[in-house]
């Protein structure tokens, strides 16, 4: 078998130590007792589960030893935080504060900065969102929190989407075996989509071909929409040429087309 050896900050993650739930509640009796060495052991022990939560990160593209640091952070606060009278394992309690250590990290650390005062919104609706699924047992609207936040809904909304992590656009988001589907494949651009283009290129080579006044009178009728009353006056000809000029070069353009 191959020993696939990964290390992280000088921490070879092919040795890291695996401890049993039993184990570990001996140690946090001691550790809570004050005894260093026990909590040293406990946090080595755990190191595993840093490592875990950090490959969910890995297709951002950050150093994975910066990542590895700050998700030890949340395991060393959760270790220090873990109440042995709660009958819960303490994987279940350190991994969620070790992604949120390494989501704040993320956050803060961002290419694309958020103001701290859009920062402080959004945590405030967080906030409010997990009081209000605690007292109705549902998710809240937007309005209801802008309402409990004194605050507009878009305020809410725009400080909520701001502190979002960014998505590549090469993110697989399915696999079914074949080529994965990414993030791109699921956004359509209709506005500047391959017809529309084919057909604006169409209708600029069939303008070449119509005559100059005809030409002038489509863009200014259907590219800076002026009414044919105002192209008239332009021109200096009457409405009714000017209508039956773009008939005739409606009728031209599409033969061309």
């Amino acid at each position: 078998m191959v020993n696939r050896k990964v290390e992280l900050c000088g921490v070879d993650t092919s040795k890291l130590p695996v401890l049993s739930n039993e184990v570990m509640r001996k140690l946090f009796a001691r550790a809570q007792n004050g005894d260093k060495e026990a909590r040293e052991t406990i946090i080595n022990g755990n190191l595993r589960l840093v490592l875990s939560v950090i490959q969910r990160f890995a297709s951002r593209g950050d150093n994975p030893d910066d990542l590895f640091q700050v998700g030890c952070v949340g395991l060393i606060k959760a270790a220090d935080h873990f109440d042995l009278s709660q009958n819960v394992r303490f994987s279940t309690y350190a991994v969620p504060m070790i992604i949120g250590e390494v989501r704040r990290y993320l956050r803060d650390n961002n290419a694309l900065r958020v103001s701290r005062s859009l920062r402080d919104i959004a945590y405030k609706a967080l906030q409010a969102k997990e009081a209000f699924i605690n007292e109705h047992a549902r998710e809240p609207k937007i309005s209801e929190i802008a309402k409990a936040l004194d605050l507009p809904e878009e305020t809410v909304t725009y400080a909520m989407d701001a502190i979002q992590d960014p998505v590549s656009l090469y993110e697989p988001v399915y696999h079914d075996g074949g080529d994965p589907l990414l993030v791109m494949d699921q956004i359509g651009d209709e506005k500047n989509s391959d017809k529309r283009w084919l057909e604006r290129v169409a209708v600029s080579e069939a303008l070449k071909k119509i005559a100059p006044r005809e030409n002038k009178i489509i863009k200014m009728r259907f590219f800076q929409g002026r009414t044919q009353m105002e192209v008239a006056s332009e021109i200096g000809i009457s409405q009714a040429q000017v209508s039956r000029l773009e008939k005739n070069a409606l009728l031209h353009l599409r033969k061309y087309i």
